[in-house]
């Protein structure tokens, strides 16, 4: 999944002489936490809520006047990503950073947006949660070959898979979640279990002690 298919693209931007109570009052309005600042077409900072509140905050060192031009507390140079950038490197970056949100540039222009909620919301459709489904999680020796004999016992079923993920464990074993289309899912356990697989969930049809 790329950025371009999850990022928002109506665009709420503010100028770096936006007063502070202006930005915060523009959050409010539109319910959003996090706004690009432009000048002249060009992305130069970003502030949030969170920005605006300890910037105006009474415990603050130096507390800013509500009245303030945002450009005195906005976050710049500005971490950015971009539309074809896969959407684990944006939560990569932005755990790393630990922010809550990217603006995405295409050649030098703001063309979206993503937050932390819109990686939610792709994770949920990445796991196939969001339809009627079974899930099953099973272990897997992480060796050339077992997830297509995997794949191929589930075929036989004629049981259609709508999701995988995979990670791996500690113990060079690797994790499957995957999302079935059948709500039987103990028959389909259980067929797992008969040819040497390890179901680990659910629990109550698990065949690992």
């Amino acid at each position: 999944m790329l950025i371009r298919e999850i990022m928002n693209r109506d665009l709420i931007t503010i100028s770096p002489d936006t007063k502070l109570n202006d930005a915060y009052r523009l959050m409010h309005e539109k319910n959003i936490r996090h706004l690009p600042v432009l000048e002249n077409d060009k992305l130069v900072g970003m502030v949030t809520d969170r920005d605006l509140r300890l910037a105006t905050s009474k415990l603050a060192m130096h507390p800013f006047d509500p009245t303030s031009a945002v450009q005195n507390i906005m976050s710049h140079p500005v971490k950015t990503t971009h539309p074809s950038d896969p959407i684990e490197l944006a939560a990569q970056l932005m755990r790393e950073m630990k922010i809550g949100c990217l603006p995405v540039v295409e050649m030098s222009e703001l063309v979206g947006i993503i937050t932390s909620t819109d990686l939610l919301d792709a994770l949920l459709l990445l796991t196939g949660v969001n339809r009627p489904s079974g899930r099953l999680e099973v272990r897997l020796p992480n060796r050339s070959g077992e997830l297509a004999r995997l794949t191929n016992l589930i075929a036989q079923r004629n049981v259609n898979i709508n999701s995988i993920l995979t990670y791996p464990e500690k113990d060079k074993n690797i994790r499957l979640v995957l999302r079935v289309g059948t709500m039987e899912i103990k028959a389909l356990a259980d067929a797992l279990c008969g040819s040497g697989f390890k179901v680990i969930w659910p629990i109550h049809i698990s065949c690992v002690k």
